[in-house]
C-alpha cells in the first residue's frame, strides 16, 4: 500500500535521487494516459520511476523508461511494463518545457507518481539542470552541516 503525503495524495513512486542529480528549478503536474491494468498495478503500489525521464517528441511530451509492472491478476491483455506513456499538459506548458529542453539543455525528470484527491493518476515533473560532481559534494556538505546545527541547537536548548 502506498503512503500519503501532506496534501492527502497517495504516493505510488518517488524519485528521491532526482534532487541529488539535478538542480530542480520548476515543477509541473501532468496527467498520464494509462490502460486499465496499469492503473490497477499503480493502485497496488507497484511502480518505479527512478531511471525514467520525459522527452518532447512530435509536439507532445512522453514518459520514457518508467516501469509499471504487469498487474498480478491480469490476463493475456496485460500491458507492456516499460512502454512510452503520453503526458497530458496544456499547450503552453508543453511549449515552455520543450523549449527549455531543446534550447537551454534542461532535463525533464519525474519526481513523484501519485493519485490526487479525486483518484486520478498524476506525475510531478521537474525541470532541472544536471549537477556536476563538485555541486553534489557541496550539497551533501550543506545538508550535513544543517543536520549538525540542528543537533547542536537541540542539545543547548
Amino acid at each position: 500500500m502506498a503512503a500519503k503525503d501532506k496534501e492527502g495524495r497517495k504516493i505510488v513512486a518517488e524519485n528521491r535521487r532526482a534532487r541529488h542529480e539535478y538542480f530542480i528549478e520548476d515543477s509541473v503536474e501532468a496527467g498520464l494516459v494509462l490502460t486499465g491494468t496499469e492503473v490497477k498495478a499503480l493502485r497496488e503500489g507497484k511502480a518505479n520511476i527512478a531511471e525514467s525521464y520525459a522527452s518532447p517528441e512530435g509536439g507532445e511530451i512522453w514518459l520514457i523508461n518508467a516501469n509499471i509492472p504487469e498487474y498480478s491478476a491480469g490476463n493475456r491483455q496485460n500491458h507492456e511494463p516499460k512502454r512510452k506513456r503520453k503526458l497530458l499538459l496544456n499547450k503552453r506548458e508543453m511549449a515552455r518545457l520543450s523549449q527549455a529542453v531543446e534550447r537551454r539543455g534542461y532535463t525533464l525528470t519525474p519526481l513523484k507518481l501519485y493519485f490526487n484527491e479525486r483518484g486520478i493518476a498524476k506525475l510531478e515533473l521537474g525541470l532541472g539542470q544536471g549537477k556536476k560532481v563538485h555541486d553534489k559534494r557541496d550539497t551533501s556538505k550543506e545538508r550535513d552541516w544543517n543536520r549538525q546545527k540542528q543537533r547542536l541547537l537541540r542539545e543547548r536548548g
